[in-house]
This record gives C-alpha cells, sequence and structure tokens, in this order.
C-alpha cells in the first residue's frame, strides 16, 4: 500500500497540485488524501470506500486508475492471504457467537430446548415397547375371555 501511496503522491507532486487543491478538487478531505499517500490502511473502515477513493485520487492525477485498483487488489490479496486460518476462524466464532447474543425473543415464551439423536431414538424405543406390551396384553385377554 505505501508503494501506492508513494506514487499517488509522486504524481500529485509532479503535476505541482497541492493536497487541499486535490480535496477541493476531487471533494475528498485532505486526511483521506494524506493516509492514502502515507498508505495507512488501517485509518479506513470501509475497504470499498477506500478503493473508491484510490480511483477517484488516480483518475485526477491522470494515472490508469484500473492498475492503481488491481495493484491494490493484489496487496491485499497478499495482506488477507498472510493470516493464519485458526485467526480467521476464531474471528468468524466470535461473530457468530454475538450474532446469537443478539437475538431478540419475546418475554412471553419460553425458549425451546434442544434435544440429541439419543433422546428422540430412546424416546422412540419407549413408544414402540409400550405398544407391544399393549398389544401383548390385549392379546391375552381376548384369549383368556374367550376360554
Amino acid at each position: 500500500m505505501f508503494i501506492i501511496g508513494s506514487s499517488l503522491k509522486e504524481a500529485r507532486e509532479k503535476s505541482g497540485v497541492s493536497l487541499e487543491e486535490a480535496s477541493q478538487d476531487i471533494q475528498i478531505k485532505s486526511v483521506i488524501l494524506e493516509n492514502i499517500e502515507e498508505g495507512n490502511i488501517g485509518s479506513f473502515k470501509d475497504i470499498f470506500e477506500l478503493k473508491e477513493y484510490l480511483y477517484n485520487y488516480a483518475k485526477y492525477l491522470g494515472l490508469n486508475a484500473e492498475k492503481i485498483l488491481d495493484e491494490f487488489n493484489e496487496y491485499m490479496f497478499e495482506y488477507t492471504s498472510k493470516i493464519p486460518l485458526k485467526d480467521i476462524e476464531k474471528k468468524v466464532a466470535e461473530l457468530n457467537k454475538e450474532k446469537e447474543e443478539k437475538k431478540v425473543v419475546s418475554p412471553y415464551t419460553k425458549p425451546m430446548k434442544k434435544y440429541s439423536k439419543k433422546y428422540y431414538i430412546v424416546m422412540y424405543f419407549i413408544l414402540i415397547l409400550i405398544a407391544i406390551v399393549i398389544i401383548i396384553w390385549s392379546v391375552y385377554q381376548i384369549v383368556i375371555i374367550k376360554y
């Protein structure tokens, strides 16, 4: 990112435009342009907004904006591909936990319990056993009454 920022800064200085002039012309705050030129990617919340700033700034300076965006995308791919998979999985788990905690529940309803497969297997077995006992008892009663 520093390389992209320095190339933008170099192009701006070469054309003789100050940071404030560029800021006024393309209606982007000078602090944002300064962060772009210094390569401070951490000061941006939204990556898509940063890409838009880069595109507009490069276009304003007469540079190939598509090439700048391609370089930025390559940088981001390099940067994000170095994050260990365990860190990504941990972050996803944290985000999922936050979503679960934020669920809105009515105070008038009780949350449903989640049962395991074992519970349902045991319940079906008991029901089948009861049905077999009833059938045997019924047959036994019919046989005794006849004789």
